[in-house]
């Protein structure tokens, strides 16, 4: 089975939108391949900086389908140009796809292209601004850590230091009806079969562990849809990055991140930190408030929710993982956050 991590929806929004940017193709290389990139400039006007947009979880298909397009043009129109790429073996960037590459792995990605982006003496590229959903909360600050010349981050849907499957997983059995005793049975086996695997131990022991979550419906299809068929080769490949890991003592969850906390406060730039108040995929909340500790220690913050939003700032009633592709709902971004992009760029 494939690491468990953030669970992101496309950011591709079925809308028409105005054209103000000057598109150009433009690849990097990283570890031996070529990266398939989009640089989107002003037109007929050299641009402030340029934006990099980070991807979330998943595969990407960003260049040909456009994705983010309406995030991009709305920055486009504040004067930024932005840079987006396909992750390895995904759309036409060369390379395999892994779907455990390591947030730290895909910092130094980023990193490549601000490079490149340099070297080529792109208008502009010596001021750099980051964009980014969901996973990318983790890759954008060790980016800014490592990095050092970042002017500012736009963080949409960020996380904290641990796993937050156990929260996703506890909101959406929420939502599809289950009674909170049900939903706590099915959340505790969960966790123990993340100590089980943590441990070294056998897939039989997991699945004797988890036998109501595995006969759970949503379960079965979010292992389905994401990691194929739940077997002793599926679980090897989980168990292993996992055992890497740390678990934290007083909730069991893997901590993702060691020393997140010290990361971010030494994040010492403007930021922008946008949240869904429907977002069953991570708990906003908890990320609001460690933001405020650290981030809001040493810089200036700027928060924002938007009600009625999910994870990836759609208007939804329920923000459940299938809500869209079960209901057929229409891709329609929250009222007032494309302009919360906008006016906070244009103050810089």
């Amino acid at each position: 089975m494939k690491r468990i991590t953030v669970i992101t929806l496309l950011f591709l929004i079925i809308t028409t939108v105005k054209a103000q940017s000057n598109r150009q193709l433009l690849d990097f290389e990283f570890e031996g391949v070529t990266l398939n990139g989009v640089l989107n400039l002003p037109k007929d006007q050299k641009p402030k900086g340029i934006i990099l947009i980070i991807h979330g979880s998943g595969k990407t298909n960003a260049v040909a389908q456009e994705w983010y397009l309406d995030i991009r043009e709305t920055i486009v129109k504040t004067g930024y140009a932005t840079y987006m790429w396909d992750k390895m073996g995904c759309g036409k960037s060369e390379g395999t796809f892994n779907y455990n590459q390591s947030v730290q792995n895909s910092a130094l990605e980023a990193i490549a292209a601000i490079h490149m982006l340099q070297k080529n003496q792109e208008s502009a590229s010596n001021t750099i601004g980051l964009y980014g959903g969901s996973r990318a909360g983790w890759i954008n600050p060790i980016i800014i850590n490592e990095y050092k010349d970042v002017a500012f981050w736009i963080s949409v849907s960020g996380v904290d230091d641990k796993e937050n499957f156990s929260y996703l997983l506890e909101e959406n059995l929420r939502i599809e009806g289950l009674p909170k005793d049900s939903i706590n049975l099915i959340v505790d086996q969960w966790l123990e079969g993340i100590k089980i695997a943590h441990s070294g131990g056998s897939f039989e022991a997991y699945m004797n562990a988890t036998k109501d979550l595995q006969n759970n419906a949503l379960w079965k299809r979010f292992v389905k849809e994401n990691y194929g068929k739940m077997n002793e080769e599926a679980y090897t490949g989980f168990q292993v990055p996992l055992m890497k890991e740390t678990l934290d003592e007083e909730t069991g969850l893997p901590i993702y991140i060691e020393d997140f906390d010290k990361i971010l406060s030494n994040v010492k730039i403007p930021v922008l930190a946008l949240f869904g108040e429907t977002d069953t995929n991570v708990d906003w909340k908890k990320t609001k408030s460690l933001y405020k500790k650290t981030i809001g220690q040493n810089t200036s913050l700027t928060i924002t929710s938007f009600p009625n939003c999910n994870h990836n700032i759609l208007e939804c009633k329920t923000g459940g993982i299938y809500e869209f592709r079960d209901n057929n709902l229409p891709y329609k971004r929250c009222d007032g956050f494309l302009d919360a992009i906008e006016n906070w760029l244009q103050a810089k």
